[in-house]
């Protein structure tokens, strides 16, 4: 009989942003799943939480986090100071080509959110995370941050510039203790998939991969098909570069 591994999940506390649908759903599922001891659902509307907290019970805490409005994430921040693992998910997508009329204001929309947003969680969670010790900081990116594909050219740009803040935050997290992990799905079966006409594989593949990814302190994770064809080419500069 083998011996068992405690998971690094077990006893935590986190914080998982669009946590209402989704990927972010999957996550504070996989998290309660693998032992964490409380997650704090962070939502645009408290109300948006409460299928996880009818399902999860005492676990789930619903907090106010919106990219969008700064103010939010420090509120949130002040009222979660327990948390030592934070997982910023939510993110926006828009279809635009980079011809349009609209990919100027298209790209600022993205920016506040899926760029702006990430820096100003880690501003507001990193001494947190550091004083807990031990923390966590994940980054939902996506393969669109190594490959821009034309009809979301605003979308991929947000997250190739999310992906080099990723890659600063874990020199700078380093120095304080706290763990960043880069994680790159391709295409997922979410409610933002559908409204594109996109499918894709189950959330959970992308929720138990960040779980791995914890456990064995993997700094990247590229869970599904597609995402693993990008990682045979991409993780040789990876290792060598980002991660060295």
């Amino acid at each position: 009989m083998g011996i068992s591994m405690k998971s690094e999940i077990e006893g935590r506390t986190a914080l998982v942003t669009g946590a209402n649908r989704g990927i972010g759903k999957a996550i504070v599922d996989s998290l309660i799943n693998h032992g964490a001891k409380k997650v704090y659902a962070a939502v645009r509307s408290l109300e948006k939480a409460d299928s996880l907290v009818k399902k999860h019970g005492e676990k789930v805490s619903p907090v106010l986090i919106d990219l969008n409005k700064p103010e939010s994430i420090k509120a949130a921040a002040k009222a979660a100071t327990d948390v030592d693992l934070v997982i910023n998910n939510a993110g926006i997508l828009n279809v635009c080509d980079p011809l349009s009329e609209s990919t100027i204001e298209t790209f600022k929309e993205e920016l506040e959110v899926n760029v702006y947003g990430l820096v100003r969680m880690a501003q507001s969670f990193a001494p947190i995370l550091e004083n807990n010790g031990e923390g966590i900081f994940v980054q939902l990116n996506s393969v669109a941050s190594l490959r821009s594909f034309a009809d979301f050219s605003t979308y991929c740009a947000s997250k190739a510039a999310a992906y080099s803040f990723t890659q600063a935050l874990k020199d700078k997290f380093q120095e304080k203790g706290i763990a960043v992990i880069s994680v790159h799905p391709g295409p997922i079966e979410t409610d933002m998939a559908k409204s594109i006409g996109m499918e894709g594989e189950p959330v959970s593949i992308v929720s138990e991969d960040i779980i791995a990814a914890i456990n064995c302190n993997r700094q990247h994770v590229f869970p599904d098909s597609m995402a693993k064809d990008f990682w045979s080419t991409y993780q040789p500069f990876a290792e060598a570069v980002v991660e060295g």
